[in-house]
């Protein structure tokens, strides 16, 4: 069994701030716009994001989990796998330099996406 150092507990391991001029998590948003390309229900199951960076940039790379699902679940996420890669993102701060659809899985009430995502600082 390990312990834990008293001064270390509260919010200050929860939060996540920028440093020094980076700027905010994309996700938020790019989630935000997901939802809306992929119509109503849809539903997140999980998304994480973290740093990313080349020679030349710095961004952030993203793994995201959809449940598309409802009556029209089908057409909706045939459309939206049609228009993933020409969407026009507007993210601030970034742009969405790569967006794709690693894995889908259907079952009788959806379809289940993982999306992987490369959003790069807009310096």
């Amino acid at each position: 069994m390990t312990s834990m150092d008293r001064r270390f507990a509260g919010a200050r391991l929860i939060r996540n701030q920028a440093i020094g001029k980076k700027r905010d998590d994309p996700l938020p948003s790019l989630l935000a716009q997901l939802l809306a390309l992929a119509g109503e229900p849809t539903t997140v199951e999980r998304a994480v994001s973290r740093p990313w960076a080349s020679a030349l940039f710095e961004g952030r790379r993203h793994l995201i989990r959809l449940h598309v699902h409802g009556e029209d679940y089908r057409m909706r996420s045939l459309m939206l796998m049609a228009v993933l890669t020409d969407a026009e993102w507007q993210i601030s701060g970034h742009f969405v330099a790569d967006i794709t659809v690693d894995n889908g899985d259907v079952d009788n009430k959806g379809v289940w996406l993982d999306l992987s995502a490369l959003t790069i600082e807009d310096r």
